[in-house]
């Protein structure tokens, strides 16, 4: 069920994604505990220390293998147990390594945006992400903003 705490973490998200110095792409992700308090943000990146010069990130297959998603930067920056957590993931819907990752970390429910029709070429990944998380028991909702 979506309350109005699952929105305001959704607009957080798109927040921290603003960070993201993707020219394409900003994700941002949250991950708040039962109390709602944030353990963890994060958002599509480079790992620390490795270049993110405007070449690398206007060249999509150098991009691509370089960038780290917003949810394991969300996973990895939080740096304490994330078992029974919510994660919040905005404008994209979570794509399958990620999904691994957020089962291994404990999170057992997934708030992300829906997969728009632009970007249907990633719906058989999508698909493959939400399979994961209904055999592991993670509760996924998809709650899309405005702008």
């Amino acid at each position: 069920m979506i309350d109005k705490w699952d929105l305001r973490f959704m607009e957080l998200a798109r927040l921290v994604g603003t960070w993201s110095k993707d020219p394409s792409t900003k994700v941002g992700a949250v991950i708040v505990d039962n109390n709602r308090k944030v353990l963890g943000l994060g958002y599509n990146g480079f790992a620390r220390g490795v270049e993110d010069t405007e070449e690398r990130l206007n060249n999509r297959d150098l991009k691509y293998p370089l960038t780290i998603h917003a949810e394991i930067n969300a996973i990895s920056n939080a740096m304490c147990d994330l078992t029974h957590c919510t994660l919040y993931v905005d404008p994209l819907p979570t794509c399958s390594r990620c999904a691994a990752q957020i089962i291994n970390s404990g999170i057992t429910r997934v708030i992300c945006a829906p997969l728009k029709d632009s970007n249907a070429s990633w719906q058989s990944d999508v698909d493959l992400a939400l399979m994961q998380f209904e055999e592991a028991n993670v509760e996924v909702n998809f709650l899309e903003l405005t702008q």
